[in-house]
């Protein structure tokens, strides 16, 4: 797989997406260098589909929702030897250092496909805050295992009340007395944290790695809507951690790290909705009525028309959070809010008219379309619903 070269930016000159930069005042600018993808990003691309379509079609993503860790491990050794899974991990690491841009083109990808397996939890959340925490130490010792897939991390945020916020954290840290820590409390909603071998914990106090096999841990997982993403319930009782940075600067790194998902989050939504449209125009173009393709009625060419609109602005603002991380933008935050909302409902209104315009067989369990709906309806509440990003694009822009 050919991997993505900074220095090569410049020389993008294909399929062109706008990322338009926003102001504290409402207004935009075009940024200095339009952003566009180039044959390295194209044949990624096409790398990821074809793996997905051989190793991840419609059969094997049923199979693994019927498991309680929806995760082939032969799959994912593949994933890794491809370097997928170290698209965000410094070269020196023994990753890619390829970037956001690739990251979300691969994230997309697995948004068509409906992909099951830990790779946002993994080779995004548990990699990027430990980009983001600056601990040398930590990065040296987890993230080669990360990049080459030996490691499957993730990150235990959210508890009882859903919060993705530092400051809702309940979850004690205590000195044990011996140089390092133990926690006390309880994680829900923790993506593939029944599968995961390293867990990176927040507390009030600081970021702490929990291995799997730490005393005093205990791990649950969850029936939730969406089976094709696994979820887990993650108790502490006095459970050895080690200390991931600085104390003081765990809200920060939890920041970072949250926009770099929200960026691959955004850009796996703009995918599946792309998926669902694809689906509507191919159904509509074979289902006749009254002698006539439906996608002739003006009913069905409307929904048909808006869910392209939505899916088209989806994308573009997805690709301006992974642009702006790549050229170090000061406006990541505000896009990754505002990107992070418009795909959620864009995402899940492109599924829910995908059934509309299959009709009956869309509400059938053999039919995928119920598939998408429900990966929608769980991606529009991940990393915060759309509520929540317009009320901190409204912080961040000082509104």
């Amino acid at each position: 797989m050919t991997t993505l070269n900074a220095s090569r930016r410049s020389q993008y000159t294909e399929s062109t997406v706008s990322a338009r930069r926003v102001d504290a005042f409402g207004t935009t600018e075009q940024p200095s260098e339009p952003f566009a993808f180039g044959s390295e990003h194209d044949q990624l691309r096409a790398t990821v589909r074809r793996f997905l379509a051989d190793r991840s079609p419609e059969t094997e993503v049923r199979r693994l929702m019927e498991t309680d860790t929806g995760h082939d491990p032969a799959v994912w050794r593949e994933l890794a030897s491809l370097g997928l899974t170290g698209l965000l991990v410094p070269e020196r690491l023994g990753g890619a250092g390829a970037g956001a841009v690739a990251l979300q083109v691969v994230c997309e990808e697995m948004g068509r496909a409906l992909f099951c397996g830990p790779y946002l939890s993994s080779a995004v959340l548990a990699t990027s805050v430990l980009l983001a925490a600056g601990d040398e130490d930590s990065q040296a010792r987890y993230l080669p295992g990360l990049a080459d897939g030996s490691l499957i991390g993730t990150l235990a945020l959210t508890e009882a009340s859903g919060s993705w916020r530092v400051q809702d954290v309940a979850t004690r840290a205590e000195p044990d007395g011996a140089g390092g820590h133990t926690l006390t409390g309880e994680k829900l909603f923790v993506l593939d944290g029944a599968l995961a071998d390293l867990l990176l914990v927040v507390t009030r106090d600081g970021l702490f790695a929990v291995t799997a096999d730490a005393p005093g841990l205990t791990r649950e997982p969850l029936t939730t809507l969406d089976a094709t993403r696994k979820q887990a319930r993650v108790t502490f009782d006095d459970t050895p951690a080690a200390l991931v940075g600085a104390p003081g600067d765990v809200a920060a790194s939890v920041a970072d790290a949250l926009d770099i998902a929200a960026a691959a989050l955004a850009a796996e939504q703009a995918g599946g909705a792309r998926r669902v449209l694809e689906m509507a125009v191919e159904y509509a173009k074979v289902r006749h009525q009254f002698g006539r393709p439906i996608g002739s009625f003006q009913a069905i060419k409307h929904k048909c028309a808006d869910m392209l609109l939505e899916v088209e602005s989806a994308t573009s603002a997805a690709y301006a959070i992974g642009w702006s991380l790549d050229t170090g933008s000061t406006e990541v935050g505000v896009l990754a809010s505002l990107a992070k909302a418009y795909c959620s409902e864009a995402y899940y209104h492109c599924a829910a008219e995908n059934i509309q315009v299959h009709g009956g067989i869309g509400f059938t369990w053999e039919h995928p379309a119920h598939l998408y709906y429900k990966r929608a309806t769980s991606a529009e509440q991940l990393l915060g619903s759309p509520g929540y990003h317009r009320e901190l694009l409204a912080t961040r822009l000082g509104i």
